[in-house]
């Protein structure tokens, strides 16, 4: 409020206009992110509504005052040479199972921590993951990731049904447990910036873009509900498009 009072000062409600919060909002749009001005436009739009809702203004001035489009975040993801360096700092069985289950297969971390064991097919090397939504959908791993999970395996003793469990009183594995084990492994391997689960699928989807998959296959394997959401993969690697300027200019 105080900020739309040190724009318009000493002025009615009634008396703005649509044009003068046009004009104010093109000025702060210049110094605010599209998040923080898509909250400014929701303030003034609830300032109005309520105005007009107590009879103080007979027409709303932002009713026909849309949000700007969200910015389109690149995902980060990690290099080759990152890949193996982690790979490297994975010390213990647990730890490699996990790290190439999480790379091999692109999963959410949500959708890992929900698995269980008999939902693994270790001779199709594949498993069935609950994505968002609930939405079943068939994701595989490769023949490093299922030498690691099965020597896992081998070494557990308990009777837990949970893919990935805790070590001490082996129990499910939080969200929060599974972040924390990929941080200590980002933090053996030196690499200076945060590493967090969410890259692994990143960076597994750019994998597959450098291999050449086609675009609807890893939103298939990726459970995108919409296109989009993969293209955002196209622009990633650095490698593909230097090799595509190469083969059209």
């Amino acid at each position: 409020m105080s900020l739309l009072i040190k724009y318009f000062g000493d002025i009615k409600i009634p008396d703005i206009t649509t044009e003068s919060i046009k004009l104010y909002l093109g000025e702060v749009a210049a110094e605010l992110k599209a998040s923080s001005l898509c909250h400014r436009i929701r303030f003034i739009k609830s300032l109005f509504k309520w105005a007009q809702e107590e009879k103080y203004v007979s027409v709303n001035p932002v009713s026909t005052i849309k949000e700007p489009k969200p910015e389109s975040r690149i995902p980060k993801f990690l290099t080759e040479e990152e890949i193996e360096l982690l790979r490297e700092a994975c010390k213990t069985t647990f730890e490699k199972a996990l790290f190439e289950f999480m790379y091999s297969t692109g999963c959410r971390i949500g959708e890992v921590v929900n698995l269980d064991k008999h939902s693994i097919n270790m001779a199709e090397q594949s498993v069935i993951v609950f994505g968002k939504g609930k939405k079943e959908r068939e994701v595989y791993f490769n023949t490093r990731c299922s030498i690691w999970l099965k020597r896992y395996l081998e070494e557990r003793y308990d009777d837990q049904q949970a893919l990935f469990v805790t070590i001490r009183a082996p129990h499910r594995m939080s969200i929060a447990q599974m972040r924390y084990v990929i941080k200590q492994i980002s933090k053996r391997a030196g690499i200076n910036k945060c590493i967090h689960p969410h890259q692994l699928r990143h960076s597994y989807a750019t994998t597959l873009i450098n291999n050449g998959a086609p675009l609807e296959v890893i939103q298939n394997l990726m459970g995108h509900e919409k296109s989009e959401t993969t293209r955002v993969y196209a622009y990633l690697s650095g490698h593909l498009r230097r090799e595509l300027y190469k083969k059209f200019f």
